[in-house]
């Protein structure tokens, strides 16, 4: 049996993984709460994409920079390629449904049950597709129950950030939710690492696949930067409301520079 280390590097991967998460989350709530207000389909549609991708971005971020923490005593650790990359496809393509099932839903009870199984599913999905993805000397094994709770973690962790995007409104009330939700996803994620024993099998044989330095570094580096820009561009986008008053302002401004300009009996 292999020792299993999933703090190599102290508390670095747990924290910056959980930043990862909870930004992610702040992101993917705040776009949903602009769908909702969106006054054209178009709109709402490209806000929830964003949601999604913001979601499951931060989702697969925030699993394989713990992942760099992840040592095994005996053998070295490698990640499938295209198996990581399909990770990654799952978490936006499964939250994305989820989201918009509550974009879209008219029965919002129902609509919030749907999008957080489905959701929740799609995480702990990503997360053991990830899983799959390791390539090491020896096999890896699951304990049942703990996958099962942490399944359930998922499910509950999405459906509670489901209901805060229909229910919160507040930037202020958003970013503690996300912290939250940070926290929910990185116990879903250190409980399903729970569950992983791995038998070691020395060898000597060269294992397939990239090293997490030579693959899972920099494109969680990259992911990192979408979600810090794409943060940016909301931030900086200007809400419905805002939207609303800028018109009223300016149709005031034209009101008045006509009657300053009238001519007088």
């Amino acid at each position: 049996m292999g020792h299993l280390d999933h703090a190599a590097y102290g508390w670095l991967t747990p924290v910056l993984s959980y930043v990862m998460a909870s930004i992610g989350a702040a992101l993917g709530l705040r776009c949903t709460v602009r769908a909702l207000a969106a006054t054209t389909r178009t709109s709402r549609r490209n806000w929830l994409l964003t949601a999604a991708s913001a979601i499951g971005t931060g989702i697969w971020t925030m699993h394989f920079v713990a992942m760099l923490g992840f040592h095994v005593t005996g053998t070295e650790i490698r990640y499938n390629v295209p198996l990581t990359i399909l990770s990654l496809l799952v978490a936006m393509t499964v939250v994305g449904a989820g989201v918009f099932a509550v974009g879209y839903g008219k029965d919002r009870g129902r609509a919030l049950v749907l999008g957080g199984l489905t959701t929740g599913l799609g995480v702990a999905s990503m997360h053991y597709l990830g899983m799959a993805a390791l390539r090491l000397h020896g096999s890896v094994s699951y304990a049942p129950l703990t996958v099962g709770l942490s399944v359930a973690i998922a499910v509950v962790a999405a459906t509670a950030a489901l209901w805060a995007a229909l229910n919160i409104k507040s930037p202020v009330a958003v970013a503690v939710a996300s912290l939250v939700m940070g926290g929910a996803v990185s116990s879903m994620h250190y409980t399903g690492m729970l569950a992983v024993a791995v038998e070691v099998t020395p060898s000597d044989a060269a294992l397939p696949g990239a090293t997490a330095m030579q693959f899972i570094f920099p494109l969680a580096v990259g992911l990192g930067s979408y979600l810090f820009i794409t943060s940016a561009f909301v931030a900086l986008s200007p809400t419905a409301d805002e939207r609303e008053a800028s018109a009223m302002a300016s149709a005031d401004l034209r009101l008045g520079e006509r009657t300053a300009t009238a001519p007088t009996g």
